[in-house]
């Protein structure tokens, strides 16, 4: 005889067998070596010998722990053990439990004599003559009990059926992760069928119906349907509703998830004793005028509905009430009571009905939640999750939810079907309330500390998990707190970037040769070389209108936007200037046409802004002037001095001729930083030259398209600014086979004054190497800010050509990679604290002990 045993491919299996029953080798035979945890494997690890019976303790904690981290993260799990005792099955019960799985028992029931031999033949295990009748007993007992303490369980009771038995597999009902959709996520409908023809209708979904013109089914050429529960309650044709998506679940073309509704109905239509309140006589009565062939049909529908699905991979859930991300995929009367009912506070509001807990609020998961359950005037996105209910039989309407474009579709209510215990109101949503009264502000935008300590790091596009250290984490959450623009324009902070090899030239520190060298090694065939501005790095946050900062970003006191630092701080201490500054952009952005061509209502910008002197004063003052003025008042003098003293005929030596050229070190070094310092009267002598489009709604441009476009969406903004604020950024296009002609580029531009130029890639890129995203070469008297006067002098120059590029490389790729996430998760309209995840992580990463004048 053949047992087949039927396991879930997550959950709990239990071995139950005497010593020497064949468990081990029937584990080896069955399953992956990682999935079996072994209690003599465990007696082994902290012991070094699996029969100290000493250790049994140390053991299965052990034992339990990895049985607890496996099926949290959702393995199939196997129990080696005897477990033959009811208080050591228990435990992993518990265990399993707790983690809302199933769980399975297998018995190997072979013959006493059997396991006696068996047990004989391992000298390397003694066992007193008693263990194993005893522990037969104890099995034989808990046999009876056995179907109460699993979910399923197969007893094995000879040596021939161990050995014919064969595994398979069941999916858990609520794994559809195969079905990727496209999908249409149809809020509660209660009972109001009209409402959900005409949805249907507007969705483009085809309705069938029956002899008597009744709704019996729905198709989409392209797309199926995906009810969060609630059909029935309330609304004037629950009979028609059910008949209508019944008909389509049959028909393969829409999923349904059960609402409480649905549950209570079911119980009540059982003849089981419940409150009937809340809509449901209105469903009884309607369902007794239906054929008694109906109304079975409907309960066993409604009966065999299950709590939630997963979707598309794992990327979509639908559950009624919402799911927080530990229930996803699991099965339990606890992950049942939520996904139909939610979570709740206890309390009972003014009205008589239970508080919710916002548990969206708190939702870090990467799959998209969709749900309904408590009605809210407008569906708003909330930590990727999404409330559908819109109170359709409140006189409110019902909504749909196209995935994976993520738009609403909704059609109003006809009249209001049922007059709602509590007015419809954003504060009545499971998710919370929707903002602030400080304007917009959900508690859900808020990252917390956890969200950039967590081991697992940021999960980017380009470079997988960039990982955080706390030291730096904390530095950066205090900038952040103390000295941050306003968090909900902070959407990106710029990486910093790496400069080229160290140049081989006399005099030299870096040159372009060694950036286009790098690139051309890399595989690359073109780049394109930037003006790099003397000024101060700025992000500019820019909507069309206030109408759209409140909407989008949820800034409602007026600002249209933001400038800011590469540290996050607002760039100008005045609200007024900035706003100001903004009003020119704008303008700039809407003569360009770009609201409509990049079809946005707001643009996130990278510029410089200049002069230097325009944020760096106080820095310029105390460390570059001060240190000018003290050479040029010094020197001379000295030099003077030294004159006299040779004159009288004392050997000075070269010290002189020392000094003489550290003065005139120290006057190039005062023309240095002088160049970026010029006076500014409000707007006046202020430039922006912007270089990049970061992002816009729905897209980010930084990604999707290459440098040559960005910088002619700058020419345009700069043609269309008659203010002057606006500048332009050279630009010139490099095949890097032939770069002279960029070299002589740059060596014009440094010997102007220029601080230089960034070389950035242009693609195909190769598949198998990283790219920096840009090298920066810096012109030889600019240099002299960042090293120091008489950085030129041979033996300073020599020592300098040591420095080390690998951190700052590496430094340069992961924060380009956190902005880049920041953008994409922007651009993706997920929640602002994902955003800030990465914007965090970039700020954070700016703490790590690498060389600032690289």
């Amino acid at each position: 005889m053949t047992t087949e045993i039927r396991l879930p491919e997550m959950g709990l299996v239990v071995l139950v067998g005497v010593s020497g029953s064949g468990k081990s080798h029937f584990a080896r035979t069955h399953f992956k070596a990682s999935q079996v945890v072994s209690s003599d494997y465990c007696r082994f690890v902290v012991s070094d010998d699996e029969n100290d019976q000493s250790a049994t303790g140390d053991a299965f904690n052990l034992l339990h722990y990895i049985v607890r981290t496996r099926l949290r993260r959702g393995l199939l799990t196997v129990v080696d053990a005897t477990n033959v005792q009811q208080k050591a099955r228990q435990s992993l019960l518990q265990i399993a439990k707790e983690q809302d799985v199933l769980s399975v028992a297998i018995v190997l029931d072979v013959p006493e004599r059997v396991a006696v031999e068996r047990n004989a033949g391992r000298p390397e295990r003694v066992l007193p003559d008693h263990v194993v009748p005893r522990q037969r007993r104890e099995l034989r007992r808990g046999l009876r009990s056995l179907g109460r303490e699993f979910k399923r369980s197969y007893v094995l009771p000879s040596v021939e059926e161990i050995d014919a038995a064969t595994i398979s597999y069941e999916k858990g009902w609520t794994d559809k992760r195969e079905v990727t959709g496209p999908f249409d996520v149809i809020g509660d409908v209660h009972g109001c069928r009209a409402e959900l023809e005409e949805l249907l209708a507007d969705l483009g979904y085809e309705i069938s119906r029956d002899a008597l013109g009744r709704a019996d089914g729905a198709r989409h050429p392209d797309r199926s349907a995906v009810f969060v529960g609630d059909l029935v309650d309330r609304g004037p044709d629950t009979p028609g509703v059910l008949r209508l998506v019944m008909g389509m679940v049959e028909a393969g073309t829409a999923l349904c998830v059960s609402g409480n509704h649905e549950n209570k109905l079911v119980r009540a239509l059982r003849g089981k004793k419940v409150r009937v309140a809340h809509g449901l006589a209105e469903s009884l009565e309607q369902l007794s005028a239906e054929p008694d062939e109906f109304r079975d049909e409907a309960l066993r529908f409604m009966d065999g509905l299950i709590s939630h699905y997963v979707l598309d991979g794992g990327k979509l859930v639908v559950a009624h009430a919402g799911l927080k991300e530990a229930y996803h995929g699991r099965a339990s009367g606890r992950v049942r009571s939520f996904a139909l009912y939610g979570d709740t506070t206890g309390e009972t509001d003014e009205y008589g009905l239970p508080v919710r807990y916002p548990w969206a609020n708190d939702y870090r998961g990467k799959a998209m939640v969709v749900y309904g359950h408590t009605p809210v005037p407008e569906s708003e996105w909330i930590n990727n999750t999404i409330c559908l209910d819109t109170g359709v039989v409140f006189g409110g309407k019902l909504t749909a939810l196209r995935y994976p474009e993520r738009e609403l579709v909704s059609v109003p209510a006809k009249q209001v079907w049922y007059e709602p215990t509590r007015p419809l109101r954003a504060e009545a949503s499971g998710a919370g309330p929707s903002a602030s009264a400080s304007g917009g502000h959900r508690e859900s935008d808020v990252l917390k500390i956890s969200d950039v300590l967590s081991n697992d790091g940021v999960e980017t596009r380009l470079l997988g998990r960039v990982a955080v250290r706390e030291e730096n984490a904390l530095a950066a959450l205090e900038v952040m707190s103390r000295f941050a623009a306003d968090p909900r324009w902070l959407v990106y902070l710029p990486p910093t970037m790496a400069p080229p090899e160290t140049s081989s030239l006399e005099g030299y520190l870096e040159h372009p040769a060694e950036a286009f060298a790098t690139y051309l090694n890399t595989g690359l065939s073109r780049v394109i070389c930037e003006e790099k501005h003397m000024g101060s790095r700025a992000v500019a946050v820019i909507t069309r209108d206030a109408t759209v900062a409140a909407s989008r970003f949820g800034v409602e006191d007026g600002t249209t936007g933001a400038v800011f630092t590469r540290t996050g701080r607002s760039f100008f201490r005045d609200p007024a200037r900035t706003e100001e500054v903004l009003s020119v952009l704008r303008a700039a952005v809407d003569g360009a046409g770009l609201w409509d061509e990049l079809e946005t209502g707001w643009l996130a910008l990278d510029c410089e802004l200049l002069p230097w002197s325009a944020k760096a004063m106080d820095l310029i003052r105390t460390q570059y002037a001060a240190t000018g003025a003290a050479a040029r008042a010094a020197l001379p003098l000295a030099s003077d001095v030294l004159g006299r003293a040779a004159a009288r005929g004392l050997d000075v030596g070269g010290l002189r001729e020392d000094v003489e050229r550290r003065a005139v070190n120290a006057g190039l070094f005062r023309d240095a930083y002088a160049r970026y310092c010029w006076p500014v009267n409000g707007l006046e002598g202020l430039k922006l030259a912007p270089f990049q489009v970061l992002a816009a709604e729905g897209n980010n441009w930084a990604s999707l398209r290459e440098h040559g476009w960005h910088m002619g969406i700058a020419d345009r903004l700069a043609a269309a600014d008659p203010s002057g604020l606006v500048a332009v950024t050279e630009s010139l296009v490099v095949d890097l086979s032939k770069t002279d002609a960029a070299v002589e580029w740059w060596e014009k531009l440094t010997a102007g004054g220029g601080e230089g130029m960034v070389v950035k890639p242009l693609g195909p890129f190769p598949e198998d190497r990283k790219v920096q995203p840009g090298i920066k070469c810096r012109g030889r008297e600019y240099l002299r800010i960042i090293y120091g006067p008489d950085y030129t002098e041979p033996e300073n120059l020599q020592r300098l050509r040591g420095r080390s590029l690998g951190r700052k490389r590496s430094l340069a790729m992961r924060e380009h990679a956190l902005g880049m996430e920041a953008l994409d998760r922007l651009a993706g309209g997920e929640p602002l604290w994902r955003v800030h995840q990465a914007v965090f992580g970039v700020l954070a990463l700016e703490s790590e002990p690498v060389d600032p004048r690289l």
